[in-house]
C-alpha cells in the first residue's frame, strides 16, 4: 500500500503485473516514468503515474499527475510501455476518483469509463486528497525522501 506521499511502494518489494503481455513492476517502473517525462515535456515533478485501461479492455492508457495538470497517455492496446498519443489534458484541480471497487476497480473521468488495477486505487486516491483533502494528510515526518 502506498504512503500519503507515495513512497511506500519505493520502499517495499515490487510486485509485478501483466498488461497486454507485457511483465510491468507495480508502481510502474522508472523507465515508463521518464519515456511518459520525456514525450509530455515535463520538467518539473511528476506527483502521480498509473496504469488504467478502457472498461472492458481495448485502449491503454498511462496517467501522469504533475503539479499543474493531469495527462493522460495513450499506449496502444498492445504495448502498455510506450507513450503513443496525448489523449486528454486537464487542469489539476480535476478530480480523478472516486474509484468503485465492486466488480473490478474502475472509475470514470472525462466521460469515459477506466479500470484499473487493484494496486493503483491508493494512488488514485492519493492524488484526489492531495488537491480535494489537503487537511487529511498526516504530517510527513521525512519531507526530504
Amino acid at each position: 500500500m502506498h504512503d500519503w506521499y507515495g513512497r511506500t511502494a519505493a520502499v517495499r518489494s515490487c510486485r509485478s503485473a501483466t498488461f497486454a503481455g507485457e511483465v510491468l513492476s507495480v508502481p510502474v517502473p522508472r523507465p515508463l516514468r521518464e519515456r511518459c517525462r520525456e514525450f509530455l515535456g515535463i520538467d518539473g515533478e511528476i506527483r502521480y503515474v498509473f496504469l488504467a485501461s478502457s472498461l472492458g479492455g481495448g485502449a491503454s492508457f498511462v496517467f501522469v499527475v504533475t503539479d499543474d495538470r493531469i495527462a493522460v497517455v495513450s499506449t496502444g492496446p498492445l504495448n502498455r510501455a510506450t507513450p503513443k498519443s496525448v489523449w486528454g489534458s486537464y487542469p489539476r484541480g480535476t478530480r480523478i476518483g472516486p474509484v468503485e471497487i465492486s466488480a473490478g476497480a474502475s472509475f470514470e473521468f472525462a466521460g469515459a469509463r477506466f479500470e484499473l488495477d487493484d494496486e493503483y486505487v491508493s494512488v488514485v486516491n492519493a492524488a484526489d486528497a492531495e488537491v480535494f483533502s489537503r487537511d487529511s494528510f498526516p504530517h510527513d515526518p521525512l519531507p526530504d525522501l
